[in-house]
């Protein structure tokens, strides 16, 4: 018999995808040139919208600030999270063969999760919050109190806290036993996926998830609950009208992007479990891997205003130019 301690006895694993959701089983070819030209338009959008976002606030000196340091870098994770998951994902919706190679799957496991929203952009979220209770709530210290120093402690923090979480658990679900299946019930390397595919005893591996999935996102929602009572309370308090809206405007992009990751995983973890199924969470996977990485750049471009001057800015620069 084959001791457990052996990595695997399978050498790749197939994606099922979406090939056994029931509306997806009949599409004709061109269904399919319609969902790839689909999930290709919403990628090359992601790609351009954060590297632009990137790529805007590193040359406009007006956003060289701790906030919009901190939103270049969750541009960052959502194009890390896009890339590591889209190409793949693209390709399999005609491949025939969608096998990926076992350390490709690892690889695929540890690149998602080190820009995910289970970590990195988790964090960041929090991060940020708790930027703007400061620029806000204490605005004479701000320059003080968010230093260049402290913004690199607080970034790398949150990648070194988001890659050793990652590489933890990648190597411990790749030390189980794959012998009885290699298809894996998803359209990427997911760890619930492959835990449930795996021969092995899993429930180590399922209490380290949640303990430290609990703990991320447990951090993020307490930071940024504590940072909006104090923000909004600080705001109630203000005299005029104007300096109420001013601040309730550098908070509206971050509130956006904030309401909209976070409703992912109330609908991820707090729906009932009897509403539970592997369909539904694809498809919810489909919503925080690919259209969430598109909507934050969308959100911070057309609802600040910072940013669309920056944007004007270097539309006119370019059309001078030339």
């Amino acid at each position: 018999m084959e001791s457990e301690d052996n990595i695997s006895t399978v050498i790749q694993f197939v994606l099922l995808g979406f090939s056994d959701l029931p509306n997806l089983q009949g599409l004709l070819f061109g269904d399919k040139v319609i969902l790839f030209t689909m999930f290709l338009l919403v990628y090359l959008i992601t790609l351009l919208a954060n590297l632009g976002m990137i790529t805007l606030i590193r040359m406009d000196p007006q956003l060289h600030t701790p906030m919009y340091f901190f939103l270049s870098h969750l541009s960052f994770c959502d194009l890390s999270i896009s890339t590591a998951v889209g190409p793949k994902m693209l390709v399999d919706i005609f491949a025939k063969n969608r096998s990926i190679p076992f350390y490709g799957c690892a690889l695929q496991l540890l690149m998602y999760f080190w820009g995910t929203f289970a970590d990195v952009e988790c964090l960041m979220l929090a991060v940020m919050a708790y930027d703007r209770y400061v620029a806000i709530c204490n605005p004479l210290l701000y320059t003080v109190s968010m230093s260049r120093k402290l913004c690199t402690q607080l970034i790398s923090v949150v990648y070194v806290e988001g890659l050793v979480d990652s590489a933890i658990h990648t190597c411990g679900t790749f030390r189980l036993s794959f012998c009885s299946s290699n298809v894996i019930n998803h359209f990427f390397c997911d760890f619930p996926a492959l835990l449930a595919l795996s021969s092995s005893d899993t429930s180590i591996n399922e209490i380290m998830l949640f303990v430290s999935s609990s703990c991320v996102v447990g951090t993020s929602v307490i930071t940024v609950l504590l940072s909006y009572t104090y923000i909004i309370a600080t705001i109630l308090r203000m005299n005029s009208a104007e300096g109420r809206r001013k601040a309730f405007s550098t908070c509206a992009s971050h509130l956006t992007a904030v309401a909209i990751f976070h409703g992912t995983l109330l609908f991820m973890y707090f729906r009932p479990s009897s509403s539970y199924s592997m369909d539904t969470d694809k498809i919810a996977s489909v919503f925080y891997t690919v259209v969430i990485p598109m909507l934050n750049p969308l959100i911070y471009s057309l609802r600040n205003k910072d940013v669309k001057v920056a944007i004007g800015k270097a539309i006119s620069t370019k059309l001078r130019s030339e």
